[in-house]
């Protein structure tokens, strides 16, 4: 479903690499959140209160919160898409990741909220009403928010946003909790203990959990957290592919946003070589990698001499100061 929506709304939906592609994704799955937890938020509410249930409320209210996110996630889309300017060279995508660092704290606010809340209601405990129609109804929002966690899912995936992944990760959160909500209904209906107020409680905790983990991976990103080792295998594996490569090393990743990423390595060549024949095909291998990873990357040539030729029988020799030589990310997997 979500395929079909992605085709009928944006243009040039497979051309992810551009910024304006990028940003139509982030909008369209801001929106379709918005709309989905205002749904979500005014039935939980009425069911909560028609059914005097804190943990329906409270997971109500966590719903007014997704809804939050989703505004963020537009903003994020938009700001993160803005071209270089004078004070940011590299653009303005970490705006992405202090979206989801946003998001973290829309959350873990919303999950000392319920939990407050909850506490109350342990102490002062009130019968829950049994309706079966409102059950119903929280069923379907459990079905709306797996849904939204197939789409953020898809998106952040295909766009490579950690906002859309953060977003997927709650909805997740939230119909699980929805389920503990529908479970602890009906089990309060044959127990004395405030499993209402118990539900609510441990909701909270997850909600919290959830923000928690989503901050953390936020300001991993924001300090500069290593790079992906797959990528970093497949640099050097496009770089060894050369000719004329001989080894390579230093390799440096700066991830300044999703599609904004520059590298700079280190390729070691024989010193006889041409100065202007090797030039121009590490020109070709920056140029390959850019249109295969979508990687600004700068090769500094480091030009090395070979030893002598070893006589018959002996060990062939290997370049003077060689970092990682062709074959060895195959031995190494």
């Amino acid at each position: 479903m979500i395929r079909a929506i992605i085709k009928a709304f944006i243009k040039n939906h497979r051309d992810t690499a551009d910024a304006s592609v990028r940003e139509a994704y982030g909008v369209l799955s801001g929106v379709l959140g918005i709309l989905c937890n205002l749904v979500l938020f005014i039935t939980k509410l009425a069911v909560g209160l028609f059914i005097d249930s804190i943990a329906v409320v409270s997971d109500a209210f966590n719903n007014l919160s997704d809804l939050g996110s989703s505004l963020v996630t537009v903003f994020g889309a938009k700001l993160s898409s803005r071209p270089p300017d004078k004070e940011h060279p590299h653009g303005h995508g970490r705006f992405e990741y202090v979206a989801s660092l946003a998001v973290a704290f829309i959350i873990f606010g919303v999950g000392l909220q319920i939990l407050r809340s909850s506490v109350e209601k342990i102490i002062a405990p009130k019968a829950v009403l049994f309706n079966p129609l409102s059950l119903g109804l929280l069923v379907g929002s459990i079905l709306i928010k797996v849904w939204m966690y197939s789409y953020n899912k898809y998106i952040g995936r295909v766009i490579n946003s950690g906002v859309n992944r953060a977003v997927a990760r709650d909805s997740l959160n939230d119909a699980l909790a929805t389920g503990a909500v529908i479970a602890g209904t009906v089990l309060g209906r044959y127990v004395d203990f405030p499993v209402d107020g118990l539900l609510g409680l441990v909701i909270s905790l997850l909600i919290m959990y959830s923000g928690f983990s989503i901050a953390k991976d936020s300001v991993n990103l924001l300090l500069g957290a290593p790079p992906d080792p797959q990528l970093v295998d497949n640099i050097c594996s496009m770089v060894l592919k050369g000719k004329n490569v001989k080894g390579v090393h230093d390799l440096i990743v700066h991830d300044y946003g999703p599609g904004r990423v520059t590298a700079s390595i280190h390729a070691e060549v024989s010193h006889t070589l041409d100065i202007i024949d090797i030039h121009s095909e590490i020109d070709e291998i920056e140029q390959r990698i850019e249109d295969q990873l979508g990687i600004n990357i700068v090769i500094h040539m480091d030009p090395v001499r070979e030893k002598p030729q070893k006589a018959p029988g002996e060990r062939s020799g290997t370049l003077k100061g060689a970092g990682i030589q062709p074959g060895d990310i195959d031995k190494a997997k």
